[in-house]
């Protein structure tokens, strides 16, 4: 209207930055190195995996084991970029989210996450990598159980996790119960060998005939 004052626009809302977590090189190290332990153990390699894939995996628990995270995430990150090669069997999910493809170039205006603005990319990304841990968590555990293998302390574990992720979001709280997980998977799991022997498939139960 004329001779109205200007008013100013109005503001912007901010989104809140996502929490911080505090992650150590030995958390970021598990979080990775042991879902792959369960991943070489897929009856997809028929006996057992390649020597290209075991030494590797090898090395990057022989670091672990040293203290160095960061030669294990090296080692890690060559087998994540070979379980994506096509001359290996296709990982079956969730397993699949090992796998880091080296993409075609393109231009940086293709990925419509580049527009976004830093704080809501990085928390999408936070997010995702929070779903593949708790499903790699969920696949693992469920391979166990398909081998006989003693997981009862750690389900519950992994059940509060996902409850967390759908109140809190992403959240040291969160990764503390998937931490538990790996841990557990690390050393209780067996060692995929070549030519190792492998834990029989848990017999199905058997239903019995209702009495007339």
């Amino acid at each position: 209207m004329p001779g109205a004052p200007n008013r100013p626009p109005e503001p912007t809302p901010e989104v809140p930055a996502p929490a911080v977590l505090s992650e150590s090189a030995q958390q970021k190290a598990l979080r990775r190195l042991a879902p792959i332990r369960v991943a070489l153990l897929l009856d997809l390699w028929k006996g057992a995996p390649g020597p290209d894939l075991l030494g590797p995996f090898e090395k990057a628990e022989h670091a672990y084991a040293a203290g160095d995270y960061a030669g294990c995430t090296t080692s890690v990150d060559l087998l994540s970029v070979r379980f994506a090669e096509p001359r290996w069997p296709t990982l079956p999910e969730p397993f699949r989210r090992l796998r880091v493809p080296i993409p075609a170039p393109m231009p940086p205006h293709w990925n419509p996450e580049n527009a976004l603005p830093p704080v809501e990319r990085e928390a999408l990304r936070s997010r995702r990598t929070a779903d593949d841990q708790l499903a790699l968590a969920t696949g693992c555990l469920a391979w166990a159980a398909a081998h006989a293998l003693e997981t009862t302390d750690l389900t519950p574990r992994l059940e509060e996790a996902r409850t967390l992720l759908g109140t809190e979001g992403v959240s040291s709280a969160f990764y503390d119960r998937i931490d538990a997980v790996w841990t557990g998977v690390r050393e209780r799991f067996p060692l995929p060998k070549s030519g190792g022997a492998r834990p029989s498939p848990a017999p199905a139960p058997t239903v019995e005939a209702e009495e007339a």
